[in-house]
């Protein structure tokens, strides 16, 4: 075996026994609401509940982890019950009248806030497309596909989603476009449907064709209607780790198709360019936020460390050598593990810390709030070994690197 495939599978290894071992566990022991339904992520560092508002954005992520779980690292039983027993809670507790979603219920399902983002709608969806295809139960699907299309109209139809901004106020966002390509293909392992398709290439040209802006090298997280350059502090900003997400969904979708070579150039530019962007040459991480014209970025956690940037952009390090076999991407990967590896995870407690500070001491201790659970850590080891298994099984090679 060559040096290369050593380090993957050492790595494939790693990511299985630490989802196993410790962050499954967890979050099933600590954060399982056995009584009611759902997950608490509002936990300290010991797992102690903070808070028992439940955020509906992780009752769909946290089944959608544990059904991706099953299918992809072991059918253990433990899993997918906890899956079925999370859409539950959703299905009973998590919808308005009107059809769209909550953002924040409590522990027995009274609703407490509801957003205008439709992103506790994308994860419930994955959350059922995943459950369908781990327990066999093709009703999961449908439903999925509904929600989905229910999705698109709300976000088509004027008048309906309260804007963000006031009318005269004329622009887009990354994060919608980004989400709906993932959502879509999670769903499209369940169910096939032309909407699912059809909207993965209008959210891959909408990037494409609005948010990348080769003058800055740089994909922009706001831009106008058309793609025009906003020059604000809003229009400015730059997210890497948003960006480097949105290269390994593009990444994937080019895997589906065979691994097509326009989409492999995108995703790898976006990935080069938000990795120049976004990598801390003097402290390492990845960085929340910068400014398109290196002017000071407005938000405040700007330089900070937070624990999703790491993940996705280990992924889609893994995901780039896959699709290109250039060693540039495994050096990267190892500069991100090592930093990541040796920061984040609680050695005492288990499971990651989620906020660092620029140099890298821990902000807080807490494993979870309404907006840190159980999703971008074990979805980075779930999708990671994934990665790994078939680089391995595929037998490529690269000129020895370590």
């Amino acid at each position: 075996m060559t040096a290369t495939n050593q380090y993957i599978k050492d790595w494939a290894e790693r990511y299985r026994k630490d989802l196993i071992e410790d962050i499954m566990p967890f979050w099933l022991t600590n954060g399982l609401d056995k009584v009611n339904g759902g997950v608490y992520t509002c936990l300290n560092r010991d797992g102690s509940l903070i808070d028992t508002t439940k955020s509906v954005w992780f009752q769909g992520r946290f089944a959608f982890v544990c059904a991706f779980a099953y299918n992809t690292i072991e059918k253990n039983p433990e899993w997918l019950k906890a899956s079925k027993l999370t859409i539950d809670f959703i299905e009973k507790h998590c919808f308005d009248t009107d059809g769209r979603m909550y953002f924040e219920v409590t522990n027995t399902g009274q609703p407490i806030r509801k957003r205008r983002y439709i992103f506790s709608e994308t994860f419930a969806a994955i959350a059922m497309s995943e459950y369908a295809i781990a327990s066999g139960d093709t009703g999961y699907a449908k439903k999925a596909l509904a929600l989905f299309k229910n999705m698109l109209r709300l976000i088509n139809t004027p008048g309906l989603l309260t804007p963000k901004y006031e009318k005269t106020v004329d622009m887009q966002g990354h994060s919608l476009v980004m989400i709906l390509i993932n959502t879509a293909s999670r769903i499209r392992e369940a169910i096939k449907d032309p909407s699912l398709d059809s909207q993965i290439n209008e959210s891959i040209d909408s990037i494409c064709r609005n948010f990348i802006h080769p003058q800055f090298k740089a994909l922009l997280e706001t831009v106008g209607p058309n793609g025009e350059f906003i020059d604000s502090a809003l229009g400015r900003t730059i997210n890497p780790g948003h960006c480097i997400e949105t290269a390994w969904f593009i990444l994937e979708e080019a895997k589906f198709r065979n691994w097509d070579a326009e989409m492999v150039k995108t995703a790898t530019t976006i990935l080069d360019w938000s990795w120049e962007w976004g990598w801390d040459k003097e402290k390492g991480g990845i960085s929340n936020f910068k400014d398109c014209k290196n002017l000071p970025p407005q938000d405040y956690s700007h330089d900070m460390k937070f624990w999703w940037p790491q993940t996705e952009t280990i992924i889609a390090t893994l995901y780039a050598y896959q699709a290109t076999k250039n060693p540039k991407y495994l050096e990267m990967h190892k500069q991100i593990s090592d930093y990541t590896y040796s920061h984040f995870p609680d050695k005492e407690y288990g499971e990651w810390f989620g906020y660092l500070h620029y140099d890298g001491t821990v902000s807080q201790s807490a494993k979870g709030n309404l907006f840190k659970g159980p999703f971008h850590i074990p979805r980075m080891m779930i999708k990671s070994y994934q990665i790994c298994h078939e680089i391995i099984t595929s037998n490529i090679t690269s000129p020895q690197l370590y």
